[in-house]
């Protein structure tokens, strides 16, 4: 119980940290300004709702990952999310519906979650879903794109819905971005800041960090592009190796800790850019956030899943409450155990285990 306090008070005080810096980030622009000051109030309760549930014995994680449609019309190079088939090229069949999805965005927010990070796939796909979490208000959105089908309608509801956060998927260059998604999207995704500069509207960068591009993303000259372009949100993702001839992209603990200490270095000369990683200093938390401890996944036909790089369920919020999935036996196991702060070579721990989640799943 003390650790999960612990756990919690630290997760509070990085959320608040989160906060601090969005509304510093957008403290020029008056209309975002005050959605921030009027979220502040409200991740403040959650945070106080979180640790009156830890009190009384049941964790409640601050981030939730949806992955609300298993499309894309993308085959970028080393996906994860096609690796494990969990996105397809044919028709999408039993994913969760819109009604669904507010459901479990509202009871997110009951619950004191206060972001709910939406991917696929392609969630731009989902304009449903995108639109019921947009009514949201006491939750923030981060909607992890790779910007093809941002259109006019799009960026009338980032105007009327400021919860909805855009982050568009770049991978530094136009030469390293369209090697790895295709011809003609670096051009895109830069006419689609562009387009948000002049609308005044935040949205962020998700850059994977891999060996080959990992000094050019952390660049000023990169950053620079970015945010003379309005960025204000930069998120690196560590890549996780999701078959053999990818492994060796990954960073290894030496570019690792450059990562940490470069971002650290980066939020200091950028005062008007938001700057985060993942999965971030593991080590000095306890070990992996998956599984609930911080975040946890729920894929696009409901399975509570540990994280997107652990596609394993024993639990789908269609047929239990998300409260309920929070707290499966898969979900408590992990938490429980000694799995999540297991010495492992970077990237994703229970991905470089999944044999030893699996034989948790069976015994379940």
């Amino acid at each position: 119980m003390t650790d999960n306090i612990e756990l919690q008070e630290y997760l509070a005080r990085g959320v608040e940290g989160i906060v601090a810096e969005s509304l510093r980030a957008v403290l020029k622009d008056p209309k975002e300004t005050a959605f921030m000051l009027k979220f502040a109030a409200a991740s403040k309760k959650a945070s106080k709702r979180r640790m009156e549930l830890e009190k009384n014995g049941e964790h409640i994680p601050s981030f939730l990952i949806a992955s609300i449609t298993s499309s894309c019309n993308l085959h970028c190079a080393g996906c994860y999310s096609r690796c494990s088939d969990a996105t397809v090229d044919s028709e999408p069949v039993a994913q969760l519906t819109g009604d669904e999805w507010k459901k479990i965005f509202r009871d997110a927010a009951d619950l004191g979650i206060s972001y709910a990070i939406l991917a696929g796939g392609e969630p731009l796909l989902r304009r449903d879903v995108i639109e019921a979490a947009g009514e949201i208000s006491d939750m923030i959105f981060p909607v992890f794109t790779n910007g093809t089908f941002i259109s006019e309608k799009y960026f009338e509801l980032f105007d009327r819905c400021r919860n909805l956060v855009p982050v568009m998927s770049i991978e530094g260059d136009r030469e390293k971005t369209d090697s790895r998604r295709g011809a003609g999207i670096y051009d895109r995704l830069v006419a689609n800041m562009d387009e948000f500069q002049r609308r005044h509207l935040m949205f962020g960068a998700s850059v994977t960090v891999t060996k080959e591009n990992i000094e050019s993303v952390l660049s000023e000259e990169f950053i620079d592009v970015l945010s003379k372009r309005g960025c204000k949100l930069m998120i690196y993702v560590e890549y996780v190796p999701v078959s053999g001839d990818t492994e060796k992209l990954a960073p290894t603990d030496t570019e690792r800790e450059y990562l940490r200490a470069r971002v650290s270095e980066l939020r200091k000369s950028y005062d008007d850019t938001m700057f985060l990683s993942f999965p971030g200093d593991e080590k000095e938390s306890g070990g992996c956030f998956a599984a609930g401890r911080a975040f946890f996944h729920i894929n696009s036909h409901g399975g509570a899943e540990p994280c997107p790089f652990s596609p394993y369920s024993d639990i789908n919020v269609r047929d239990t409450s998300l409260r309920e999935a929070i707290n499966s036996k898969l979900f408590r196991t992990l938490r429980s155990g000694e799995l999540l702060a297991a010495e492992h070579d970077g990237g994703c721990v229970l991905y470089e285990k999944r044999a030893q989640v699996e034989a948790i799943l069976a015994a379940n």
